[in-house]
C-alpha cells in the first residue's frame, strides 16, 4: 500500500485522442498564421495563459493538470473539451505492468525487419480529422482477423481516398510490401498485374505470362508467401455506367475473376478497394465474420466536420447552424469545404444568410459541384476543363499554352487562385520545380461529364441550325476552345483523353443519330460546312488569318475515333489543332493552307542504332539504319530537322561538350560534323576503311575519337578535320568507344571480346580487359570510374578498371545486350537488349530494379538525358520511346513509318488466273500481285512483314513477322490457314523443304525450328547463333543458314551435325542460296560481296566485290546459270555463275533494294525496295517492264501552304507520300 502512495498520480492528462485534436489544431494555426513554423513555448504560453510550465506538462502527458487548464489550452485553439479528451494519469506500477506485456504472436510475425513501398500517386494526410473508429475497425478486421479483401464503399468526395491513406501510414510497419495504386485511368488489369507483379519482384526478373489467369495465379502466390498490403483506389472507374451496380466495362470483366480469387484463396495479405460501387463478386463473398468485409463510409462526424470546416476560416454562426450543414450534407468533406469556401466567398462567413438563399438544396455531390461550377467566371471554368482534360498536374506554362485566346499571367494567376479557394483545384509542390496544378478525383469527374454533355449538346445544334445560324461562329463553344484529346499529350494520358471523353462523346451521339455511320456523315457536313465559311471570310482579306481553335481538330478525332476512312477528305483553310494522325492513312487528304499546329503525324525513320541528348537535354539525336540523322525536340517531341548525306546506315551520333555540334558515324566509312542550328555539314572526316561504330568528343570538344569495322581507333582535330592517330591493338570490328571521367583514358570495345583502355595523349593502350565471352557492342563509364560492358553474352559486366577484373555481372537479359549506359549516377545502370527489353539496374546489389516493356523487337539506342530523368530507347521495331525513369511510365512514342516492300516471292507453278508474285511489306500487310497491277492484300499480321516465301505447289504463302509468328496462306482462298507461334523475336528466314512438309525458321532469339506444315507443330528447335537466313538443300537433306557471327554454315538434317562452315566474310550474312543443282552456294553479305562456295570441301570458288554496299539478297536462276544480288546501294547485278564476271546492271531503283525472286522459267525477275516499288526486268532485255507500287500512308496528301510545321516535319509527310502543290 506504501508502494502505491508512492507512485500515485493526481490531475488529469490529455488522451491520446485529446493528444491528436490538439496536435491537428496547433499544426494548422502553425500554417495559417505562422507559415508553418512551430509555436514556440513561450507563444503557445501567451496563446493559452498558462505558465510555461504547464504547458510543457500538459504537451508531456508525464504529469498530471487540473481540469482547467486543459479547458483553457484547448479554447485557445478553438476547441471544446470532452471527456474522451483527458484521463487520470497511469500509475507507475499499471505502467511497469503495461510494459511487460508483449504483443500478440500475429503481431509479432508481421513486423519485418525491412519493409518495399511504392505509395504511387497517394493522397497527402498529414492533416486528417475523425475517423477514429473506422480506423480502429479497419486496423482490427486487418491485424486481428486477418481480413484477406476489405472494400470501402461511400459515394465520391466522401473521404475513402483520404482513409485509404491513413489506414495504411497506420498499419504499414506490419507489412513487409505496401502499394498503393490508383484505378482513375482504368488501367487494363493485364498493365495492373504486370506493375504489382513487377513491384512485388523487388527488381528481380520475372516472367510475366501474356494469359491473364496465370498473372492472377502469379499474384495469388506471392500474396501467400509475403504479408503485404495492397491498397486499389477508384475501384469505380472500371464499372459500367449506365447498369446494373457492381457490373464491369465491357473488356474489365477480369477484374471480377482478381477479386474472387483474392476473396476465396487463402493468403496472408490484405487487398483494400475503394469504390463508390460495390463489384457483384464482394457482394457474393463478404460476411461478418468471413474474411471480405466492407465499410460503407458515412460523413464525418460532426465534430470532426466542424474541426474540418474551420479550418477554412473564421465564421458569423451558431454551431447549431453548421451542425444542420453538416447534417444535411451528411458530412461529406468534400462538400463541406466547397460549401464552406462558397459561405467565405459570397457571403462573408455568415452562415444564415447563406442558408436564406436556399441553396442549401442538396440532392447529391453532383449537383452541389454543378451549382459551384456554373458561378465560377468563364476563364476559370476554362481552366477546370483543361485541367480534366490534362488529366495530371500541370505548370502555369503548360496551361497557357492550351488555351486558345491569350491571357495574361496576372488574370490566369486569379483565376487559379480563386478556385484554390474554392477548394476546386489542388496544388502540388515539388522542390525546384514549377507548382502545379490538378483536380481531386471527383471533381476531375464531374468535368468530364460536363466537357461531353456540353460538346454533345453543341454538335447536335448543327443538325438543328437555321440558315440564319448555320454559319454563326458562336455555335462551338467549347467545341472550339478545348481539345478533346491532346496529340503532344504524354502516350498514357492520351490514352487515357480517348476512353474518357472521345469515346463517351460518340457513345452520346449514337443515342442521338443512331449509327457510326450517321455520326460520321454528320462531323463530315460540319467539316464542309466550316470550310465553306472559312473561303467566304477569307475571300476578302489581303492575307490570310485563320481563325484559332480546336473545332476541325476535334472533328478529326472524332472521325478516327470512328474508324472513318478520310481519302479525298478535304480540310483546306482551317485550323487543325491536336489531331492525333500517327496511324491513320491520309491518301488524297487536302490540307493546303491550314494550320496544322500541335498535331502529329507519322514518322519516317528506320531502325534507330543510336540516340544522344544535347548537353541541356533539350534536343535528342537519333542516328537511323536508312541513313537519317533526327534531331528531335524533347518537350515536345516534334523533329526540328533531318541531316541528310550518309550513304547506308548511321551507327553513332555524339554531340560536342558545348552541343553546338553533332558528329555522325557510317556505313560509309565516313565521319560527318553537323552544325546543330542549320543542320549543314561542317566536315567530313576520311580515313576508316570500314563502317564507323562509334564517335565521341574528349572533354574539350577540339578532339574526336572514332572507332571502326577496320580495327582501328582513330584521334581527329576538330578544327582541321584531319587525323592525328592511327591506334592498332584489337584484331576485330570495334563498335564501342567510351571516355573516362576525367577525360584523360577512353575504353574501346571490341568483337575480338577484349575491352581496351587507351591514354588520350600518348594514344598507347595501357590496360587489355580479358575475360568476355562474346563479341562487345557498347562500353559506359560510371562518374566514379567504374566500367560496364555489354554484347551478345546475356549478362553485363562491371568492370574495376585499376585493378583490371570483373567485379560483377548483371544477369536478367535472355539475350544479347547491346547498350549500357550510366543513368544520373554511379549506382543506376540502364540496358537494353536484343530480347526487347530495356532494363534499370542497382549496380551495388547487382539487382534488376525495373524493367521497360513495350518494344517489340530488338533495342538498339539507348540514351539518358543529363539530368537521369528521362530514358530515350529504339529499335528493330521501328519505334522510339522516351521514358520516364522514375515512374517507368512510357511518356511518348515516335513511331517509323515505310513502304519498304521487304521481301518479294515468285509463285513456282502458277495457277491459271492467279496471282503471280508475293510481296511483304513494312505495312504489316502481304499483297498477291498478277502483271498488270491488280493486287489482293492479305491482312492478319500485327508488325512489319519480314519474309514471303511460296510452298513447292504454290498453293500455300509463308509470312514471317517482327510479331514473332508465321502465317501459312491459302494462295487460292486468300485466307490465313495457320498461325505458327514459338519463337520470341523478330522471324528473319523461312523456308519449306522440297517436299513441302517441313518449315523451317530462324530468328533472332537465336533458333531454328522446324514445323510440320499438317499439324502447325514444333517438330525440332535447333540452338544457332542469330540466323539472318536459311535454306534448304535440293535433296531437302541440309540446311544453309547464314549469321549474324559473318558466317554460314551447313547443318546435316538426319544427324543435326554441323556438315560445313563457311567464314572469309567480314560482316553479317545477309542471305544464303543453294544453287539449284546443290553443289554450290552463294552467300550475300554486308561487307558488300557476294561468295560462291563449294558445298563438298567448303572452299570458296569466288569472291565477288558485287557492291559498294550491303547486299541484302540473292537469287539463282533456275537454270543456275546466273546469280542476281540485290544491295542498299540501289542496285541490282547479274553475275555469270562460271566466271564470276557482271553480266548486267539494273540501275531503276533509287533506293535499297531488299528482295528478289526469279520466275519459274527465269525469263523475269520481279525486286522489291526501301519505297514501296516492286519492279518487274525481262532477263532478255535486262529493262524494266513494269513498276508496282504500294501506297504511302500519305500519298498524295496535299500539304501546299500549311503552317504549324517545321521544315523537317514537312520532309518527313513529302518521304511518306505528300505533296507540296497548289
Amino acid at each position: 500500500m506504501e508502494k502505491y502512495k508512492q507512485t500515485r498520480r493526481r490531475g488529469v492528462i490529455l488522451s491520446l485522442q485529446g493528444l491528436q485534436k490538439l496536435q491537428e489544431a496547433k499544426h494548422l494555426l502553425e500554417i495559417q498564421e505562422n507559415d508553418g513554423a512551430r509555436f514556440t513555448l513561450e507563444e503557445l504560453s501567451y496563446r493559452t495563459q498558462l505558465a510555461p510550465f504547464t504547458v510543457s506538462k500538459v504537451l508531456a502527458r508525464e504529469e498530471g493538470v487540473d481540469k482547467q487548464s486543459l479547458e483553457y489550452f484547448f479554447r485557445a485553439f478553438g476547441l471544446e473539451l470532452a471527456k474522451n479528451d483527458y484521463c487520470k494519469p497511469i500509475t507507475g506500477e499499471v505502467a511497469r505492468i503495461g510494459e511487460n506485456i508483449a504483443p500478440s504472436p500475429s503481431l509479432l510475425e508481421a513486423s519485418p525487419s525491412s519493409h518495399n513501398q511504392d505509395w504511387g500517386d497517394a493522397v497527402d494526410v498529414s492533416i486528417f480529422f475523425g475517423r477514429t473508429d473506422e480506423l480502429s475497425k479497419l486496423e482490427y478486421w486487418i491485424l486481428h482477423d486477418r481480413c484477406r479483401l476489405i472494400t470501402l464503399l461511400g459515394m465520391g468526395g466522401i473521404g475513402k481516398s483520404s482513409l485509404s491513406v491513413k489506414l495504411a501510414t497506420q498499419i504499414q510497419e506490419q507489412f513487409e510490401f505496401v502499394v498503393w495504386r490508383s484505378l482513375r485511368n482504368s488501367p487494363p488489369l493485364k498493365d495492373l498485374l504486370a506493375n504489382l507483379l513487377q513491384f512485388f519482384a523487388n527488381g528481380q526478373p520475372i516472367d510475366l505470362s501474356e494469359n491473364i489467369g496465370k498473372r492472377i495465379s502469379q499474384l495469388i502466390a506471392h500474396l501467400r508467401s509475403h504479408r503485404c498490403l495492397v491498397v486499389l483506389d477508384n475501384a469505380e472507374s472500371i464499372l459500367a455506367e449506365l447498369d446494373s451496380s457492381g457490373h464491369y466495362q465491357t473488356g474489365y470483366e477480369d477484374y471480377g475473376q482478381l477479386l474472387k480469387q483474392i476473396g476465396e484463396t487463402a493468403h496472408q495479405s490484405c487487398v483494400v478497394l475503394t469504390s463508390r460501387e460495390k463489384p457483384q463478386e464482394i457482394a457474393a463473398l463478404e460476411g461478418e465474420t468471413l474474411p471480405v468485409r466492407s465499410l460503407h463510409l458515412t460523413g464525418l462526424s460532426a465534430s470532426a466536420a466542424l474541426e474540418l470546416v474551420r479550418t477554412k476560416s473564421f465564421f458569423c454562426g451558431s454551431d447549431a447552424d453548421w451542425q444542420d450543414l453538416i447534417a444535411h450534407y451528411a458530412g461529406n468533406p468534400l462538400a463541406l469545404k466547397i460549401i464552406a469556401t462558397t459561405i467565405q466567398e459570397l457571403f462573408d462567413g455568415d452562415i444564415t444568410e447563406f442558408r436564406a438563399q436556399g441553396t442549401t438544396v442538396f440532392g447529391s455531390i453532383y449537383d452541389l459541384l454543378a451549382q459551384q461550377y456554373h458561378r465560377i467566371s468563364p476563364l476559370e471554368k476554362d481552366l477546370m476543363c483543361w485541367l480534366a482534360i490534362n488529366r495530371e498536374p500541370v505548370t502555369l506554362t503548360e496551361l497557357r499554352a492550351d488555351l486558345v485566346l491569350p491571357v495574361s499571367s496576372m488574370k490566369l494567376l486569379e483565376a487559379l487562385e480563386s478556385l484554390n479557394r474554392r477548394s476546386l483545384i489542388e496544388k502540388k509542390s515539388v522542390p525546384q520545380t514549377p507548382v502545379q496544378f490538378t483536380l481531386q478525383p471527383v471533381v476531375m469527374e464531374y468535368v468530364t461529364d460536363y466537357i461531353v454533355q456540353q460538346v454533345c449538346t453543341e454538335i447536335e445544334q448543327m443538325g438543328n441550325r437555321t440558315s440564319e445560324t448555320a454559319s454563326s461562329p458562336d455555335l462551338f463553344i467549347l467545341f472550339n476552345s478545348h481539345a478533346l484529346i491532346k496529340a503532344t499529350a504524354k502516350d498514357y494520358i492520351r490514352v487515357a483523353q480517348t476512353k474518357l471523353i472521345l469515346q463517351p462523346v460518340i457513345e452520346q451521339l449514337l443515342l442521338k443519330l443512331r449509327s457510326k455511320a450517321a455520326i460520321a456523315t454528320h462531323l463530315t457536313q460540319i467539316v464542309h460546312e466550316l470550310r465553306e465559311q472559312s473561303l467566304k471570310r477569307y475571300a476578302h482579306l489581303p492575307t490570310l488569318e485563320l481563325e484559332p481553335g480546336y473545332t476541325v481538330g476535334n472533328l478529326i478525332n472524332l472521325l478516327c475515333q470512328l474508324q472513318t476512312d478520310l481519302t479525298g477528305y478535304d480540310f483546306s483553310y482551317l485550323t487543325i489543332w491536336q489531331a492525333y494522325l500517327q496511324d491513320t492513312p491520309l491518301r488524297q487528304v487536302n490540307f493546303a493552307h491550314s494550320d496544322l499546329s500541335k498535331s502529329v503525324f507519322a514518322k519516317t525513320f528506320s531502325s534507330p542504332m543510336s540516340a544522344v541528348f544535347s548537353p541541356n537535354g533539350k534536343i535528342l539525336a537519333t542516328a537511323h539504319s536508312e541513313g537519317q540523322i533526327c534531331l528531335w525536340d524533347v518537350a515536345t517531341g516534334q523533329q526540328l530537322m533531318s541531316c541528310q548525306g550518309h550513304f547506308g546506315s548511321v551507327w553513332c551520333v555524339a554531340f560536342s561538350p558545348d552541343g553546338s555540334i553533332l558528329a555522325s558515324g557510317a556505313q560509309d566509312e565516313k565521319i560527318k560534323l553537323w552544325d546543330v542550328t542549320t543542320g549543314q555539314c561542317l566536315k567530313t572526316l576520311q580515313g576508316h576503311k570500314g563502317c564507323v561504330f562509334s564517335v565521341i568528343f574528349a572533354l574539350d570538344g577540339k578532339i574526336l575519337i572514332s572507332s571502326s569495322a577496320d580495327c582501328t581507333i582513330r584521334v581527329w582535330n576538330v578544327d582541321t578535320g584531319k587525323c592525328t592517330q592511327v591506334l592498332h591493338g584489337h584484331n576485330s570490328a570495334i563498335f564501342s568507344l567510351a571516355l573516362s571521367p576525367d577525360g584523360c583514358i577512353f575504353a574501346s570495345g571490341s568483337d575480338d571480346k577484349t575491352v581496351r583502355l587507351w591514354d588520350l595523349t600518348t594514344g598507347c593502350c595501357i590496360k587489355t580487359l580479358q575475360g568476355y565471352s562474346d563479341w562487345i557492342r557498347s562500353v559506359a563509364f560510371s562518374a566514379s570510374g567504374m566500367l560496364a560492358t555489354s554484347g551478345l553474352d546475356p549478362n553485363i559486366w562491371l568492370w574495376d578498371i585499376d585493378e583490371g577484373h570483373c567485379v560483377g555481372t548483371l544477369q536478367g537479359h535472355s539475350n544479347g545486350v547491346h547498350s549500357v549506359t550510366f543513368v544520373d549516377d554511379d549506382n543506376t545502370l540502364a540496358s537494353s537488349g536484343l530480347d526487347g527489353t530495356v532494363r534499370l539496374w542497382d549496380t551495388a546489389t547487382k539487382q534488376c530494379i525495373r524493367t521497360f516493356q513495350g518494344h517489340t523487337n530488338a533495342v538498339y539506342a539507348l540514351a539518358t538525358n543529363p539530368q537521369g530523368t528521362l530514358l530515350v530507347t529504339g529499335g528493330d521495331d521501328f519505334t522510339m520511346k522516351l521514358w520516364d525513369v522514375a515512374s517507368g511510365e512510357c511518356v511518348r512514342i515516335f513511331r517509323g513509318m515505310h513502304n519498304w516492300v521487304a521481301s518479294v516471292a515468285f509463285n513456282p507453278t502458277p495457277f491459271e488466273k492467279s496471282f503471280l508474285i508475293a510481296s511483304g511489306s513494312y505495312d504489316r500487310i502481304v499483297r498477291l500481285w498478277n502483271l498488270d497491277g491488280e493486287c489482293q492484300s492479305l491482312i492478319g499480321h500485327t508488325d512489319f512483314i519480314y519474309l514471303v516465301v511460296y510452298s513447292p505447289d504454290g498453293r500455300t504463302l509463308a509470312s514471317t513477322s517482327a510479331d514473332h509468328s508465321i502465317r501459312l496462306w491459302d494462295v487460292l482462298e486468300g485466307k490465313c490457314i495457320k498461325v505458327l507461334q514459338g519463337h520470341t523475336s523478330l522471324v528473319t528466314g523461312v523456308a519449306f523443304s522440297p517436299d513441302g512438309c517441313l518449315l523451317a525458321s530462324s530468328s533472332y532469339d537465336r533458333t531454328i525450328k522446324f514445323w510440320d506444315i499438317a499439324t502447325g507443330e514444333i517438330l525440332h528447335s535447333h540452338p544457332e547463333h542469330v540466323a539472318m537466313s536459311i535454306s534448304f538443300s535440293p535433296d531437302g537433306k541440309k540446311l544453309a543458314v547464314g549469321s549474324f557471327d559473318d558466317v554460314a554454315r551447313i547443318w546435316d538434317l538426319e544427324t543435326w551435325q554441323c556438315y560445313q562452315t563457311f567464314k572469309g566474310h567480314c560482316s553479317w550474312v545477309w542471305w544464303v542460296a543453294f544453287s539449284p543443282q546443290g553443289d554450290m552456294l552463294a552467300t550475300g553479305s554486308a561487307d558488300g560481296t557476294v561468295r560462291l562456295w563449294d558445298v563438298q570441301t567448303g572452299k570458296c570458288i569466288h569472291i565477288v566485290q558485287a557492291h559498294k554496299n550491303w547486299v541484302w539478297a540473292i537469287a539463282f536462276s533456275p537454270q543456275g546459270d546466273i546469280l542476281a544480288s540485290g544491295s542498299s546501294d540501289g542496285t541490282i547485278k547479274l553475275w555469270d555463275v562460271a566466271t564470276a564476271e557482271c553480266i548486267a546492271t539494273l540501275e531503276d531503283h533509287h533506293i535499297w533494294v531488299m528482295s528478289i525472286a526469279f520466275s519459274p522459267e527465269g525469263h523475269i525477275l520481279v525486286s522489291g525496295d526501301g519505297n514501296g516499288a516492286i519492279k518487274i526486268w525481262d532477263m532478255q532485255t535486262k529493262e524494266c517492264i513494269k513498276t508496282l507500287r504500294v501506297e504511302c500512308l500519305y500519298e498524295s496528301m496535299n500539304i501546299y501552304g500549311v503552317t504549324g510545321l517545321t521544315e523537317a516535319q514537312k520532309a518527313t509527310l513529302l518521304a511518306l507520300g505528300a505533296v507540296d502543290a497548289t
